[in-house]
């Protein structure tokens, strides 16, 4: 009942490739690194010294996430 042998992590990592599929598992990895880098760049953003003369920054318009059924339309 020790740690899980390499047997049981190659079957773990099947089993999720068969239900995800390569393709959404590396779209969720590209997501997630999109959403560190726009957390670092907010992070850096606020790092900057504020002056009482600055104008604010405006708010960037993101694109909005396709569904399955938008990219289906396509």
């Amino acid at each position: 009942m020790g740690a899980m042998s390499f047997w049981h992590w190659a079957l773990v990592i099947l089993v999720v490739v068969l239900l995800f599929g390569r393709g959404k598992i590396s779209d969720l990895m590209g997501d997630v690194a999109k959403g560190i880098k726009s957390f670092k760049k907010g992070m850096a953003d606020d790092d900057e010294p504020a002056t009482a003369t600055s104008e604010p920054k405006p708010i960037e318009q993101q694109p909005a996430v396709k569904t399955e059924a938008e990219k289906a339309k396509s």
